[in-house]
């Protein structure tokens, strides 16, 4: 509920501090004073429309600031606590401020918890604190889209309704995944084509890791073949080849041996020099026998070149094309086989999941019908309890009921009387709340019906019958005695008192009768300071309290004291006979 509201320079208002508490709130006061004002700030509060209009002549911003306790109840208090996480605007778990600046210029800031946020998200976390009724409405019961929400809660059918949203989820994630299969479906032939061709290509090639390093080698040997012979063979001939001019290597290492091996006779500390000669001397008869080989197997062959060439631009194009290494192309090939092995079970898949889409479909259908027969026997209840209501509010002959129809399609749910109908998360029904506030008058959409005191009523109507059903912790009316005379206004203060005991409601009212029901009572006064016409608003004592009752009831005698001071025992003896027979 709303605790504290502080307003600065919003219209008439120049400074104005409320600590607001629980039960029923009346303001009171001439018209012109500000009441409604009060009103329009708190509408600002919940994202409501504001411009600069709104600021007090002479100032350069107004501003708006309200603490809420967060509402006991749980779906409610669930619901902000998400939103706020969501946000990430999380402070204290059982409360949250929220603020309006309007500058000048004709921006204004909103603020949640002290942070600035857009003006939509205010008007999401305000739909769950308050609901204004009256010339400025803020009114949840006029939103088609939550009557079903509010029938399926005076129906108790959460938990069958949980169950039935479950299966839908369940519905649509199959859904989901049934679309996404019949869509490959569509170009499967050419997806298989595709991946046979590219798997059978790097098949075919039957290439192996390290095989591209072996053919550069070899196409650079076979390239230059006669390079090389030429090398191999002036390397032979140094080594073992000579004339009486030029010995051979092989010959002067033979020479060099014979002298250092009479060297090592003379001066053995010189012996290893032999041995070290005679070492080359092997070495270099290993070298001229591997020069031998590599010239014998030197190859002159074109066609193996090219073979190579064609061989190493093949690796270069899978490479290319598959992930730049073998090892890679290798592994496309292998998860392209793995897709195709997928792609040839998809038929069954689908038939798979299209059995399992109709018995999910016929489960659905049996558990949107039981909701749709405890929606239609509470239908009937909550339009009996809303005309008593309309009656005791001096609206006898009124009519209410719940319009509750379902919509064919092609597409939807198959009920047990042969039709195939539309649905959703909430089930095959489209509930819409009537009234016919006159007699005679055929039952309209509430949404169409006419705005002020009678709009107020049949609000209160609404509220008092669906107040285990209203999650909405504060709730606001605007001169809901509009048009009606005292003993009416009895009536609806008893009402609005009752529903004080599960909601926080300030009702803005001229009546005296219907004010005497009030756990606070505020004054609201225009004065004059300075030059400056400026709002005032006092809470009430008992004495404060009944001169304001008297002045309502016309001019201050001993006679309009004594009539307020009976209408505030007769509203203290209802409360006491209320509050002991349990009714509220």
């Amino acid at each position: 509920m709303l605790t504290e509201l502080r307003i600065e320079n919003f219209a008439i208002i120049q400074n104005l501090e409320l600590n607001l508490g629980s039960g029923l709130l009346t303001f009171t006061g001439e018209t012109g004073a500000g009441k409604s004002i009060i009103l329009d700030a708190i509408m600002a509060l919940v994202g409501g429309k504001v411009d600069a209009t709104f600021i007090r002549a002479g100032a350069e911003r107004a501003m708006v600031e309200g603490t809420f306790s967060l509402p006991e109840a749980a779906d409610n208090r669930q619901a902000v606590r998400a939103i706020l996480e969501r946000e990430e605007l999380q402070d204290d778990p059982e409360s949250l401020t929220l603020g309006r600046e309007i500058r000048r210029e004709g921006r204004s800031v909103g603020r949640v918890n002290g942070r600035s946020v857009a003006t939509t998200l205010m008007r999401e976390i305000g739909g769950y604190l308050v609901d204004i009724h009256g010339q400025s409405e803020h009114l949840s019961l006029l939103n088609v889209r939550q009557h079903i929400g509010l029938l399926d809660r005076f129906a108790e059918i959460g938990p069958r309704l949980g169950d039935y949203r479950a299966t839908y989820r369940k519905l649509l994630s199959l859904r989901r995944e049934l679309k996404e299969l019949r869509q490959s479906e569509e170009d499967l032939a050419r997806r298989a084509d595709l991946l046979a061709f590219q798997a059978q290509e790097i098949e075919a090639a039957v290439v192996k890791p390290g095989e591209e390093e072996e053919l550069r080698h070899e196409r650079d040997r076979l390239a230059n073949a006669e390079a090389l012979s030429s090398l191999a063979r002036q390397a032979l001939a140094l080594l073992d080849e000579g004339s009486p001019e030029s010995p051979s290597i092989t010959d002067l290492v033979g020479q060099l041996v014979q002298l250092l091996s009479s060297l090592g006779r003379i001066d053995s500390t010189r012996a290893e020099l032999q041995q070290q000669v005679a070492d080359l001397e092997a070495t270099l008869g290993d070298v001229t026998v591997d020069l031998q080989d590599y010239l014998e197997n030197i190859e002159f062959n074109p066609r193996r070149l090219e073979q190579a060439e064609e061989r190493l631009e093949l690796i270069h194009t899978l490479k290319r094309k598959y992930g730049g290494s073998i090892e890679s192309a290798l592994a496309y090939a292998v998860q392209a086989r793995q897709k195709l092995e997928t792609f040839s079970h998809a038929g069954e898949k689908i038939a798979e999941l299209e059995q399992e889409e109709n018995t999910m479909l016929e489960k659905l259908a049996a558990q949107a019908q039981v909701l749709s027969q405890f929606r239609v026997q509470a239908a009937e209840k909550l339009g009996e309890g809303v005309e008593t209501e309309l009656n005791d509010l001096r609206m006898a002959g009124a009519r209410f009921a719940v319009d509750i129809r379902r919509e064919p399609s092609p597409g939807g749910l198959a009920t047990d009387d042969g039709q195939t109908v539309d649905f959703d998360e909430n089930g095959i029904d489209k509930v819409e709340f009537l009234i016919a506030p006159n007699p005679g008058e055929g039952l309209k959409p509430l949404v169409q019906i006419a705005s002020g005191g009678e709009t107020s009523r049949l609000m209160l109507a609404l509220k008092n019958v669906l107040v285990s059903a209203d999650a909405i912790p504060t709730l606001i009316f605007d001169e809901i005695d509009q048009g009606i005379g005292g003993r009416v206004g009895s009536t609806v203060g008893e009402k609005l008192w009752r529903l004080g005991r599960r909601h926080q409601v300030l009702c803005v009212t001229h009546l005296p009768q219907l004010a005497a029901y009030g756990d606070q009572h505020w004054r609201v006064r225009k004065l004059v300071q300075g030059g400056r016409t400026l709002t005032k608003v006092d809470q009430l004592g008992e004495a404060d309290r009944l001169e304001e009752l008297a002045q309502m009831l016309g001019t201050l005698s001993d006679a309009s004291r004594k009539t307020a001071q009976e209408a505030l025992d007769m509203a203290k003896q209802r409360e006491r006979e209320l509050s002991g027979k349990h009714q509220i």
